[in-house]
């Protein structure tokens, strides 16, 4: 098991550092945007789902977002039951009171599941890749949103990948979730690197990783 891991780190690592450098190489990566949301008009944005916490946060964030983030195109792991239901009652909640409610929901294969084999993962996550690019070309959202669950890291690699084919020049947004104090989870280890703003709500976080947002508690 200890090889596995250790195996499973290098492996992560590698993929990590690829990705910089072909980020670099296309001059992808940024440490900022001067794309303002909703300078020019709407703005649709693609929203990573994750099951109960992730969901319940990320649908907290998207209330505090302005009428110009529309659509909104929620993308929701294959086996999650109970996100569906939250966002649709978000979003009726938003119609009553009069705001624009267009919305989409889908479906990819999940990253890894909980307490599934590192090495079982692999597999599952070129099928949540699979899934992920042609979504997203198809979508061509102005910005992904996303606070932590394993199915954000391939949506946001189908983003960065608009970018690189210069077809279109997608924000990506990390808000990391309020339980994590000290250490970032896995999608924020590797998200850090080449997202264009990566938020945490913790002051510890903001000390270890240098290019974090820390604005307090944003959910």
């Amino acid at each position: 098991m200890a090889v596995l891991y250790v195996v499973s780190g290098l492996i992560l690592t590698a993929v990590v550092l690829l990705t910089v450098f072909i980020s670099r190489l296309f001059g992808i990566l940024r440490h900022g945007s001067e794309h303002k949301p909703g300078q020019k008009g709407s703005v649709s944005v693609l929203v990573v789902a994750g099951s109960g916490g992730h969901t319940t946060e990320i649908i907290h964030l998207m209330g505090s977002l302005s009428q110009s983030y529309n659509p909104r195109h929620y993308v929701i792991a294959d086996t999650d039951k109970m996100s569906e239901e939250k966002i649709r009652t978000f979003e009726a909640e938003r119609e009553k009171s009069g705001l624009p409610s267009q919305f989409t929901i889908l479906r990819i294969p999940r990253s890894r599941e909980v307490r599934q084999s590192w090495s079982s993962s692999v597999l599952s996550s070129l099928s949540a890749l699979m899934s992920s690019v042609p979504l997203v070309f198809r979508l061509q959202p102005d910005m992904v949103l996303c606070n932590g669950p394993g199915t954000c890291v391939p949506l946001c690699a189908a983003g960065l990948l608009l970018g690189i084919l210069g077809l279109k020049r997608v924000l990506i947004v990390y808000v990391e979730s309020i339980c994590r104090v000290e250490t970032l989870s896995l999608s924020g280890k590797i998200l850090y690197y080449f997202s264009d703003y990566f938020f945490v709500q913790w002051a510890p976080l903001k000390d270890k990783y240098p290019k974090a947002i820390y604005l307090g508690r944003l959910v």
